[in-house]
């Protein structure tokens, strides 16, 4: 265990980190949004991008979610720059069917938000819609294996966390906890 007099870690810092790094991997919270509303919009009339934004915003507000990003992120950055030993280097660099630990760390957002969530990724990482075909295309040279996988895991939380609210509402359910 850390001494809390040596070390403490800013919340605020790692939140910043988090957009921070999203936005250099060129990934917004309106990418993010179009993605969202791909998946609720048959369930939510009228939805806007905004709308979907404050949800976004909510998931990207917890610390397991900022360290899944984070984590991911930076193992794509080393794989494009060749500092990951065989064999990972090449199963991360080219996205190794077989190689499924970006899934994994992308569950790990989608488990805060339960069941649906885990639909919904499911869906999103199987079609690719919006954002998801520019991650994944191989052929500018930036490696995105597990940012792919977590910016679905984003949209497909923020669309589960929708659809909780909404029972929510329709239960008359006011306070907390509501996620």
């Amino acid at each position: 265990m850390s001494n809390p007099e040596i070390y403490s870690l800013n919340s605020r810092k790692v939140a910043e980190a988090t957009d921070e790094w999203l936005l250099k991997r060129g990934v917004t919270k309106l990418a993010i949004a179009e993605l969202v509303h791909f998946l609720q919009k048959d369930y939510f009339p009228g939805l806007t991008p905004e709308d979907c934004i404050v949800h976004i915003d909510a998931v990207l507000s917890k610390r397991e979610v900022q360290n899944a990003v984070l984590t991911g992120i930076q193992l794509d950055i080393l794989a494009e720059e060749g500092k990951l030993m065989a064999p990972l280097q090449d199963m991360i660099k080219h996205d190794e069917s077989l190689y499924g630990c970006d899934e994994i760390l992308a569950l790990s957002i989608v488990n805060v938000y339960g069941s649906i969530g885990f639909t919904n990724f499911g869906y999103v990482d199987k079609l690719k819609p919006g954002i998801l075909v520019k991650l994944n295309d191989k052929s500018d040279g930036e490696i995105h294996t597990f940012l792919d996988d977590i910016v679905g895991a984003i949209a497909a939380s923020a669309a589960s966390r929708m659809a909780h609210r909404r029972q929510a509402e329709r239960e008359g359910v006011t306070q907390p906890p509501l996620d």
